[in-house]
């Protein structure tokens, strides 16, 4: 029995039109080519109703049916609202309003800035840091890779406000903060040449004695770690739904290829289309069981890595695949795009040596 919701089927076909419509051949290599964040789609996305955070199951399968058309155009479309959960959970009334609201109308575009040249996977190793002056504060330091870097009106902020009270408390003392992008201080720089997903806009992100108003903290003072946290068990099922969708995409390049080319009864490319569909429908059953727990509010942070670290695996081991059996067929065709853009799934958010190594240690705990 499927965990997602029957009703959905319709919003799953209109996600697969509009992606078929809208991320033609020319715009796909436009964006591409230039590493231009695709403003007219994201507006075209919004405006169909795909971007629409009380509807999660039915971004869910947008993102899936985007990623399975082009990845990169598909995320950009998506995440708009990128971070906006923590405003959501943990935001004042004050925030929602100001920060939440015009980013939910599909008026402003949002960022989440926690990453650090020094600090990935390891978040309690930021280097950014929020001190207080006066009845604010004033924010110093560098965030990099940033998913909307250079097109987001404003971004949630993790930075440190104290020190920790012991090496084993390393996560203590860290605030995060609503940050806008036009205020002094504040520098956007573009990161070009990736390998994939370069229709997203990434950069590298410059805090120098940015003034941060008091109201503007989320939460707690002290508490932003946790806060991260939270947000990565939601986050990370959007990531394994990119990762599915990259999947399903070259699984469906591959049947084609079979088909066209007349290697139905060829025994070898049998085993590898069974191999690879047999890992997209565990990688879909995965992420749809992550995905129903977190929408119940009972979000289960081992069934979220698993999900994350396992549908990434999975992108990148069918589109490795695929063009291993396609050839110089494949390397001249969409397939090679999906075989760069699958590749991030398995790093951000959590590389996957970090997904298993929530997932160990979460099972060693309940024991």
């Amino acid at each position: 029995m499927s965990l997602i919701p029957e009703n959905l089927d319709e919003l799953r076909g209109k996600a697969r039109e509009f992606a078929l419509r809208e991320f033609t051949e020319e715009k796909i290599r436009k964006y591409e080519e230039e590493e231009k964040y695709p403003e007219e789609i994201r507006r075209k996305a919004f405006e169909a109703g795909f971007l629409d955070m009380s509807n999660p199951w039915g971004m869910l399968v947008a993102m899936e049916e985007f990623c399975r058309v082009d990845p990169g155009l598909g995320i950009s479309a998506l995440s708009a609202a990128f971070g906006s959960e923590v405003i959501m959970l943990f935001g004042s009334d004050y925030l929602k309003k100001k920060y939440l609201e015009p980013v939910l109308k599909g008026e402003k575009i949002s960022g989440f800035a926690v990453t650090e040249p020094s600090a990935g996977s390891d978040v309690a190793g930021i280097r950014s840091r929020l001190e207080r002056r006066g009845k604010g504060y004033v924010l110093n330091g560098e965030k990099i890779f940033i998913t909307n870097g250079t097109v987001a009106n404003h971004f949630y902020v993790l930075a440190r406000s104290s020190p920790p009270p012991s090496p084993e408390k390393r996560h203590h003392g860290m605030t995060m903060v609503v940050v806008e992008s036009s205020w002094p201080g504040f520098e956007a720089e573009q990161m070009k040449g990736k390998l994939g997903m370069r229709a997203t806009s990434t950069a590298h992100l410059k805090f120098r004695d940015v003034e941060v108003p008091e109201e503007n903290v989320i939460g707690e003072e002290g508490k932003g770690f946790y806060y991260v946290m939270t947000f990565f068990d939601i986050s990370r099922i959007h990531v394994a739904t990119q990762a599915l969708g990259i999947a399903q995409g070259a699984l469906d390049m591959f049947t084609e290829y079979i088909i066209n080319n007349g290697l139905n009864n060829r025994e070898t490319y049998q085993f590898a289309l069974a191999d690879m569909a047999t890992r997209v429908h565990a990688a879909r059953l995965l992420t749809y069981d992550a995905a129903d727990r977190l929408f119940k509010f009972a979000p289960d942070p081992v069934k979220t890595s698993m999900a994350k670290y396992f549908a990434g695996e999975t992108a990148v081991y069918v589109t490795d695949l695929a063009l291993k059996y396609t050839g110089m067929q494949g390397v001249t065709s969409k397939l090679e795009k999906f075989y760069r853009d699958a590749k991030i799934e398995e790093i951000w958010e959590g590389t996957n040596e970090v997904e298993k190594l929530v997932i160990s240690r979460m099972l060693l705990k309940k024991r």
